[in-house]
């Protein structure tokens, strides 16, 4: 069999949907590789910063690295803006749909909500922003890690002369992560924290 016999669903057999799953199984063992080309296009999408879309995904993810970050928020860092291309106005709650399966649960809602943190820099020079958008998030268990993403990575990370490490040093990473057993508890972990800035781990990183 090379395609399926049905041309409405409810038509399909045992047999057909056997082969439609086996099919779909193998393609998502390929998803961190189409990742890693969808971020080489975020160079296409918007222009007008000093760097590229993809030069401040790298430059987020480097400085993540550097903070002795884990490997989720890494990723995390790198993705953060995926969507720019295909959901310029919703881009944060694209990379979080993509990423929430392999992710732990923290990682997953700080680039959901990413968007309305980082008005905080810019919202006061345009009307009809609010600067303090993030405030409707408030007392949620993960503000305090949203505002120190945004600080430290995020906002930070449109500096042409920063030292950034290339997208090939991740694309392992990516990889890693992507090959995790979706919706895993041991991976999603709801209510877990995990620090943004691990000292000791950076200073093994820089050594």
């Amino acid at each position: 069999m090379d395609k399926v016999s049905f041309t409405r669903m409810k038509d399909g057999t045992k047999e057909d949907y056997e082969f439609l799953t086996a099919h779909e199984i193998d393609h998502t063992k390929h998803t961190a590789q189409r990742l890693l080309k969808a971020l080489t296009e975020l160079d296409e999408s918007l222009s007008g910063y000093q760097i590229t879309r993809l030069g401040h995904s790298v430059q987020s993810a480097t400085r993540a690295w550097r903070d002795g970050a884990d490997i989720d928020w890494i990723v995390a860092a790198l993705l953060h803006d995926i969507g720019d291309i295909y959901a310029p106005y919703n881009h944060d709650e694209y990379a979080a749909t993509i990423l929430r399966p392999f992710i732990r649960e923290q990682c997953a809602w700080v680039v959901q909500t990413h968007g309305d943190f980082q008005m905080l820099y810019y919202g006061h020079h345009l009307d009809g922003f609010d600067q303090h958008k993030r405030e409707r998030h408030r007392g949620h268990p993960y503000f305090d890690d949203n505002a120190q993403f945004c600080e430290r990575w995020d906002q930070a990370s449109f500096d042409p002369d920063y030292d950034t490490l290339p997208l090939d040093f991740f694309a392992p990473m990516v990889e890693e992560l992507f090959a995790r057993t979706p919706y895993d508890p041991e991976v999603i972990r709801p209510g877990a924290r995990e620090p943004l800035v691990n000292d000791a781990v950076a200073a093994s990183r820089a050594a």
